[in-house]
């Protein structure tokens, strides 16, 4: 069975310190790609650094919501393309609104999330948006920069745990859906129901570790090679089996993030 995790954040502390385990033991439970994902300008050369160090790990640009009002975190498009242009850099993200936390001003999340959009539309990268309790926000922008791409915009929702119409909108706008460690979780019926019913080739898996350790690690430190648990439960909800699901996701994977280099 081979797999990928689209999004971690093997640098984070509770990763980095055994980060040479954390990929090799990712690599014995048959994850063959791991996506590092940047969420703020000032973390993104030691981000990229590790995807330089390992050839089965990629990384992306972008600052999180959470930080875009910070000094040196308002990144142009113009900035986001350049640092693009690295070969290892494969997505433009992770981007998008939180009205969870409400730890950045509304029109600074907006106006980052813009620019994250316009990168991805112009380098032909997906997008990875986050988004919390800001379903409708997250929509209008999606629709209005797709709009002014003519099309070329692309992207995926990552752990997704929203409402159903968020996921509904992005599918049309030809976006993939994201499943977390969430997924696994007992009160996660209404996540269960939606992903059901995305397509099944329109799914990806992920860890976002350090967080959201799914059953029956949850309360550790997740790490990448819990994808595993996510696709089985996955493939149970699709009524398929572990090795399907984990052929159709990793096939979905290379079709969005098309810059990644397959194994041999």
């Amino acid at each position: 069975m081979r797999l990928v995790d689209s999004h971690c954040h093997i640098d984070y502390p509770a990763l980095v310190k055994d980060r040479d385990g954390v990929v090799e033991r990712a690599r014995a439970a048959g994850v063959c790609r791991m996506v590092n994902i940047s969420t703020t300008r000032r973390d993104y050369d030691t981000v990229r650094q590790t995807a330089e160090h390992y050839e089965d790990v990629f990384c992306t640009v972008g600052v999180h919501p959470h930080h875009v009002h910070e000094e040196g975190e308002q990144l142009s498009a113009e900035d986001l393309i350049g640092f693009a242009e690295h070969p290892k850099v494969v997505g433009i993200g992770e981007t998008g609104l939180d009205y969870f936390y409400k730890t950045a001003p509304v029109e600074a999340q907006h106006d980052s999330f813009r620019r994250h959009l316009r990168a991805s539309a112009a380098t032909g990268l997906p997008v990875i948006v986050h988004s919390r309790d800001a379903e409708e926000d997250t929509i209008r922008l999606l629709q209005e920069e797709y709009a002014a791409s003519n099309g070329r915009l692309t992207g995926v929702l990552h752990c997704f745990s929203s409402r159903r119409i968020l996921a509904e909108e992005a599918l049309k706008l030809g976006f993939y859906v994201s499943l977390s460690g969430i997924l696994t979780f007992k009160k996660s019926e209404e996540l269960r129901s939606i992903a059901k019913d995305v397509p099944v080739d329109r799914l990806l898996v992920e860890t976002d570790s350090p967080f959201l350790a799914p059953e029956p690690y949850r309360g550790k430190i997740c790490e990448p090679a819990y994808v595993t648990q996510t696709a089985k439960v996955l493939a149970e909800i699709k009524n398929t089996s572990a090795d399907a699901i984990a052929e159709q996701t990793t096939e979905n994977f290379f079709r969005l993030f098309n810059k990644v280099t397959r194994p041999s």
